[in-house]
């Protein structure tokens, strides 16, 4: 008998979106569960020791972090999203651990607490993903023509640039076309557009006013 997966989320995590599009690919159904990250409740809290989303139940048994809930639900479900070879598939886990300091360093840019930082912050993303233009294959994903755990890394990282596009043209992309055009493929794939609600880009604005940063100063004007 299959288990039964219950993913418990957070509306604006990109890391719950990891597992989600993990999920789709696999075409394995689950229930999700969102709790509210300012107001934990103590159940999630018995089960999260990191007190982070995502959390995935299989029947009653918690996985905590998303790296982690992607790799077992990769080693026990197919098709399998990661590469066949030892050597490549260590290559790309470390390219999923690049995906995840750009999301810190988004939070850092989305933070920045004065034009000058914003700006820094900014140019630092510039130039990751100008480290990452010169990794990507000649096809439409990460390493060809499959789409495997590498994009579901990243598609998160690509979806905060929609809602940073509709704010001001940071020119993020400007040097890099492999990477958006990367970044145009997976957002038009359905595993990624499931993976959040349809009021993502809403509750995402309301976000990044609220920081009082310097990107929030931006928004106002």
């Amino acid at each position: 008998m299959a288990p039964r997966f219950t993913l418990i989320s957070h509306a604006l995590c990109p890391y719950v979106q990891r597992a989600a599009i993990v999920f789709a690919e696999k075409s394995i159904p689950f229930e999700r569960r969102e709790i509210d990250l300012a107001n934990k409740p103590a159940w999630f809290l018995a089960i999260s020791p990191l007190g982070k989303t995502p959390v995935l139940l299989v029947d009653e048994t918690p996985i905590f972090e998303s790296a982690v809930i992607c790799e077992y639900l990769d080693e026990t479900t197919i098709p399998q999203l990661h590469p066949g070879d030892a050597l490549q598939r260590a290559e790309h886990r470390g390219w999923i651990e690049f995906g995840s300091a750009l999301l810190n360093a988004i939070g850092a840019f989305y933070n920045a607490p004065d034009d000058a930082t914003l700006i820094a912050k900014r140019d630092n993303l510039v130039a990751r993903y100008t480290q990452i233009e010169g990794k990507l294959s000649n096809g439409p994903y990460f390493s060809g023509q499959s789409f495997n755990m590498v994009d579901a890394a990243f598609a998160p990282v690509f979806r905060y640039h929609n809602t940073f596009d509709s704010i001001i043209d940071f020119k993020f992309f400007s040097k890099t076309p492999k990477v958006q055009a990367w970044r145009q493929t997976l957002g038009s794939r359905e595993s990624v557009k499931r993976a959040v609600g349809l009021d993502y880009g809403d509750k995402l604005m309301r976000f990044l006013v609220a920081r009082n940063s310097a990107l929030s100063a931006v928004i106002a004007a």
